[in-house]
C-alpha cells in the first residue's frame, strides 16, 4: 500500500474509533436510563467495532512497511490476517446475538424503551450506516480488504440498531418481535462473516489465476518477440497489494542462452508494466509439438 493510501486508510480507522466510542457512551447511558438490556448489549456491540478499527489501523501500518530481509515480499499479508480476525469477531457476535434472541423468546421477555432510547437508536443507525459507506469507499480507493470488512461490521451494528428501533414500535403489540428480529439480524451478520472469511481463506489456501490474467499473460508472451513463446504453469502469489508471478515458457531449443534470457526479461518487463506484477520466468527448450493446455495453473 502506498504511503498516501496508508494515511487515508489509517484516518478512516481513527474516525471509526472516535465515533464508536462516542456511540458506546450514548447507548450505554440510554440503556441504563431506560432499563433496556438490549440497548446495553447493543452498546457493547458498538464498542467491539472500535476493537476491529484498531486492528485495521495496526494492519494498515504493518502492511505499508517496505520489504526487508525477513519479509522479501513486503508485509501485505498482515492485512489479510487482520481481515480474518474481523470476520471471526463478527461470527462470535452473531452467535451471542442468536443466544440472546432465543433466550428472549423462551422467557417471553419484552423490551421497554423511552424517548431517549428512540433518539439514540436513530442516531446510531444513521452514524453507523454513514461509517459503513465511508469505510467501504475508502476500502475501494485504497484496496484495503480490512477496511471493506470493517464496513460490514459497521453495517451489522446499524442493522442491529434498526432491529431495536423496530422493537420499540412493535413490541407493545407483538411480544416476540424483539427475539424474532434478533434471529434475523444474526443470519445477516453470519452471512457477512462468511463472505469476509471466504475471501481471505481463499487467499490463504490458494486459487486458480483469473482467466483474464492468464489471457493477458499469453498475449504478452506472443507479441513483440522474434521467436515463438509458449507459456504454461502460471502461478500467482498475492502479498496484499504486492503480487508475484511465476511461469514457464517453452522456446526454440536452438536459441542461445543469451537470447532466451533476453526474451524472458522482456516478458517480465511487459508483465510488470501492463499488470503491475513482478514475474519470474523459467525457460524450457521446445521439443516436438506444442499442445495448448491450462494444466497446472493455480494461484496462492
Amino acid at each position: 500500500m502506498r504511503a498516501d493510501q496508508s494515511k487515508i486508510a489509517a484516518r478512516a480507522g481513527w474516525i471509526s474509533i472516535l465515533v464508536n466510542v462516542l456511540l458506546f457512551g450514548l447507548k450505554y447511558w440510554a440503556g441504563i436510563a431506560s432499563g433496556s438490556v438490549a440497548i446495553i448489549a447493543d452498546a457493547w456491540h458498538t464498542l467491539s467495532d472500535s476493537i476491529t478499527s484498531i486492528i485495521v489501523v495496526i494492519s494498515v501500518w504493518i502492511s505499508s512497511r517496505p520489504a526487508d530481509k525477513e519479509h522479501p515480499f513486503g508485509h501485505g499479508r498482515a492485512e489479510i490476517m487482520a481481515t480474518t480476525i474481523i470476520g471471526v469477531i463478527l461470527a462470535v457476535i452473531a452467535v451471542e446475538f442468536f443466544i440472546e434472541s432465543v433466550q428472549r423468546l423462551i422467557q417471553r421477555e419484552k423490551a421497554y424503551y423511552g424517548t431517549l432510547a428512540i433518539v439514540v437508536t436513530v442516531l446510531s443507525v444513521l452514524a453507523k450506516e454513514g461509517l459503513a459507506r465511508y469505510a467501504s469507499m475508502v476500502g475501494k480507493k485504497t484496496g484495503s480488504k480490512s477496511l471493506a470488512a470493517d464496513a460490514w461490521h459497521h453495517r451489522s451494528d446499524a442493522i442491529s440498531s434498526m432491529v431495536i428501533l423496530a422493537g420499540i414500535f412493535l413490541n407493545k403489540h407483538i411480544w416476540w418481535i424483539d427475539g424474532a428480529m434478533g434471529i434475523l439480524v444474526t443470519l445477516l451478520i453470519l452471512h457477512a462473516a462468511y463472505s469476509i472469511l471466504k475471501d481471505v481463506l481463499n487467499a490463504f489456501l490458494g486459487e486458480k489465476p483469473e482467466k483474464q490474467i492468464v489471457k493477458k499473460v499469453n498475449d504478452i508472451c506472443k507479441k513483440n518477440h522474434q521467436s515463438a513463446v509458449y507459456p504454461h504453469h502460471i502461478h500467482v502469489h498475492h502479498y496484499g497489494i504486492h503480487t508475484e508471478m511465476t511461469l514457464h515458457i517453452k522456446l526454440d531449443k536452438n536459441l542461445s542462452l543469451e537470447r532466451a534470457h533476453n526474451i524472458a526479461s522482456m516478458i517480465e518487463d511487459d508483465i510488470r508494466n501492463e499488470l503491475g506484477v513482478e514475474a519470474t520466468i523459467h525457460t524450457e527448450p521446445r521439443i516436438g509439438r506444442i499442445h495448448k493446455t491450462s494444466r497446472g495453473t493455480n494461484q496462492k
